[in-house]
């Protein structure tokens, strides 16, 4: 090194002492203040929320291997409702589910509210799983503990406890009769058109969930579809051939590979596979606390209240699966469908009606969720399924409807749903999610 540069670097090395000196006595020049410090969760706390989306998603399968869609989506509904409410009462940005809006800090939130509104989110989730799945109490108070390493304590992280606690009861007491713990009798009605169980089954899943409370709905039936086109009509006998020749198990399909692929893909439990969308589509776009909360909180509700509108319609209107109603075509009425006693669907049918398709409805009320929630349909996206075919494990999409739509058409290609079931499935979900979203958990201001 040159003797300028030597004699440089040593002033410059005595100017940082001299600085550090005068700083630590005070006679030293000014120092910029520390910009704020940031809450425990750091600058993404709204990572939280989809971390107990997880966890949520594992304390069901520890509990019983996830087998019930509809208790799921009630449990992950509750759980995001409480996180949402905590974070509101602590600094209210969007009205409540169960609990009041009780701090009023109309000009945003700062790094602590966040801290204190992350604390009282991270321990109403808790709180709700415990009481709806007690015996996973080790895997929550392990993954509460992991939450909350960094929070600290104090009378603030003591006060959001309280907060996170009050928001989880409340969410608890609303919805603790709710008819979710119900049960009904079925039994088949004989007329052509008139559900019978489908092959492998002797029972129908959960009827009395169509008499469950909805979170957002004014009632069960509030979007109650329009009926299936008549067993004699031209249109039945389109939407029946469509399905016996797309939707068969036979090698002799009229079924693309693409309509294969996403057959199985789209075949998950939608409640499941549609939260592992807005979890990809979440850690790509940047929301605080407060917009995640929401988010998550309106896409389960919008779940849980399709589940409940479409087991309405279904009970109401008890119509064949294709399955049942292919092999017995030659009693429908109807010159135009044949039957085929052997016909079986490429998938296996769920024990529940036709119409409307639920797995529909669910696609498009979480595809008016997520758009909303992101202010835009147009997202670019890719995400996998645990039911994908190894061929092609990951789909990719250019919006949420484009999803939703293509989850509609896997119900037909999979032989599971007549497409005038689709439709009014499509139909279904899309009014629950805009009544939703505009008028549940509405900015405060």
């Amino acid at each position: 090194m040159s003797t300028s540069k030597n004699r440089a670097a040593r002033r410059f090395r005595r100017g940082l002492v001299a600085l550090a000196i005068g700083g630590a006595l005070g006679t030293g020049p000014a120092l910029a203040k520390s910009p704020p410090q940031s809450p425990w969760c750091g600058d993404r706390c709204d990572q939280l929320v989809l971390d107990w989306n997880q966890t949520t998603h594992q304390v069901i399968k520890a509990a019983n291997g996830y087998a019930n869609p509809l208790t799921a989506s009630r449990s992950l509904a509750m759980v995001h409702l409480a996180m949402h409410d905590a974070v509101n009462i602590a600094t209210p940005r969007y009205t409540t589910y169960a609990a009041g809006n009780t701090k009023l800090r109309p000009h945003g939130a700062s790094a602590a509210d966040e801290a204190e509104a992350a604390v009282a989110a991270v321990v109403a989730a808790h709180d709700v799983l415990l009481a709806l799945y007690p015996a996973q109490k080790d895997l929550l108070r392990a993954t509460l503990d992991e939450s909350m390493h960094d929070a600290g304590k104090g009378a603030a992280v003591d006060a959001a406890v309280a907060i996170g606690g009050s928001a989880a009861a409340a969410v608890l007491a609303r919805r603790a009769n709710d008819g979710s713990q119900g049960s009904e009798e079925y039994r088949p009605g004989t007329q052509p058109g008139d559900y019978q169980f489908v092959p492998g089954t002797n029972f129908l899943f959960s009827p009395h969930w169509r008499n469950v409370v909805p979170f957002a709905l004014r009632s069960p039936e509030q979007f109650r579809v329009a009926p299936a086109p008549a067993l004699g009509s031209r249109e039945y006998a389109q939407a029946f051939d469509e399905v016996k020749t797309t939707g068969t198990d036979a090698a002799n399909a009229a079924r693309t590979p693409d309509q294969s692929h996403y057959a199985a893909f789209w075949y998950e439990f939608s409640e499941s596979g549609w939260n592992r969308v807005a979890r990809v589509v979440a850690r790509e776009h940047r929301q605080d606390l407060w917009e995640r909360a929401r988010l998550f909180a309106l896409l389960n509700v919008v779940l849980a209240d399709s589940y409940v509108a479409g087991w309405d319609s279904k009970l109401h209107y008890d119509f064949w699966r294709p399955v049942t109603a292919i092999r017995e075509g030659g009693n429908d009425g109807n010159p135009l469908t044949q039957p085929d006693a052997g016909w079986n669907s490429f998938l296996p049918t769920p024990p529940i009606q036709d119409h409307p398709s639920t797995h529909s409805a669910l696609g498009a009320a979480a595809a008016t969720a997520l758009a909303h929630s992101f202010q835009r349909d147009a997202m670019k996206f890719s995400f996998s399924s645990p039911t994908a075919l190894a061929a092609n494990p990951v789909r990719s999409f250019t919006s949420f409807s484009q999803a939703a739509r293509e989850n509609a058409d896997s119900r037909v290609r999979a032989g599971l749903h007549f497409r005038f079931a689709t439709v009014q499935g499509l139909t279904l979900g899309a009014r629950v999610g805009q009544h939703a979203v505009s008028t549940l958990l509405t900015p405060v201001n």
